[in-house]
């Protein structure tokens, strides 16, 4: 496992926490992050949002991001968090943020994505009863299937936007400058907005001739579509399920 040489792609401080994880297995990692978290000035429409937390019944971080600037405003209004929703994650590491701020919350073992949190039998009690209503707690666009089903089933739902994510600005080259002069062989992007990114930057290199780590099977199909051949979904977009994926994943021969 440890002959994997990885290029990490999250958010700087994502990269930093993955690519010490990876270390501690002996396996070499270079950070170059696609995405970068830029933070929303705070609005009336947002105060209010927060003002309301004890008013639904589920509430629904989708990222990272999400959980840390949430639990800002958490601090900023409320000398302790309400009993009346319950906190769901899409994801154990966005999870374990809430969970180590003291909140009881949930997420499902199955998987990552939407289909997954909507078949989570604790989020299905928490909405079996009359004009249920969820808080999302996300960045600017994303998740519309999720908040589309529950729309379907009756549900009132409302969006906290906390944070824009935008793409970093680097040289033309500094991709494939990168992947030679550190001899990569593998490529992680952790979400379809960051696969997009990796897109735009390869330019007319793509489609790289390295293996990519994908989250789930939304993005490795994204990635099908756009070309890649070695794709290896992670089932997950956390640093376990990336380990567990290069254990299982043979290392390519070089050329």
């Amino acid at each position: 496992m440890n002959a994997w040489r990885l290029l990490l792609t999250r958010p700087a401080e994502d990269c930093a926490v993955t690519a010490q994880a990876l270390a501690e297995q002996g396996i070499y990692s270079s950070s170059l992050p696609l995405l970068a978290i830029e933070p929303l000035a705070e609005t009336p429409e947002q105060r209010s949002l927060i003002l309301d937390l004890d008013r639904y019944h589920a509430v629904i971080v989708v990222s990272k991001p999400a959980a840390r600037l949430g639990l800002d405003l958490v601090d900023r209004y409320w000398p302790q968090p309400p009993l009346g929703p319950q906190w769901f994650s899409l994801g154990e590491a966005t999870g374990h943020i809430l969970s180590d701020y003291g909140l009881d919350a949930s997420w499902s073992e199955q998987g990552v994505d939407s289909e997954a949190l909507l078949a989570h039998p604790q989020l299905i009690k928490a909405l079996a009863q009359p004009e249920p209503r969820v808080l999302f707690i996300k960045g600017e666009g994303g998740r519309s299937l999720l908040g589309d089903n529950l729309n379907a089933q009756g549900v009132q739902t409302d969006s906290l936007t906390l944070y824009r994510r935008r793409q970093p600005q680097y040289a033309p080259n500094t991709l494939l400058q990168r992947l030679t002069d550190e001899a990569l062989n593998g490529l992680v992007v952790t979400s379809g907005q960051g696969l997009l990114s990796l897109r735009a930057l390869a330019a007319d290199a793509w489609p790289i001739p390295v293996t990519l780590f994908v989250p789930s099977s939304r993005v490795a199909e994204m990635a099908r579509q756009m070309g890649m051949g070695n794709i290896v979904d992670c089932c997950g977009a956390g640093t376990p399920a990336l380990l567990n994926a290069l254990r299982n994943t043979p290392v390519p021969t070089a050329a």
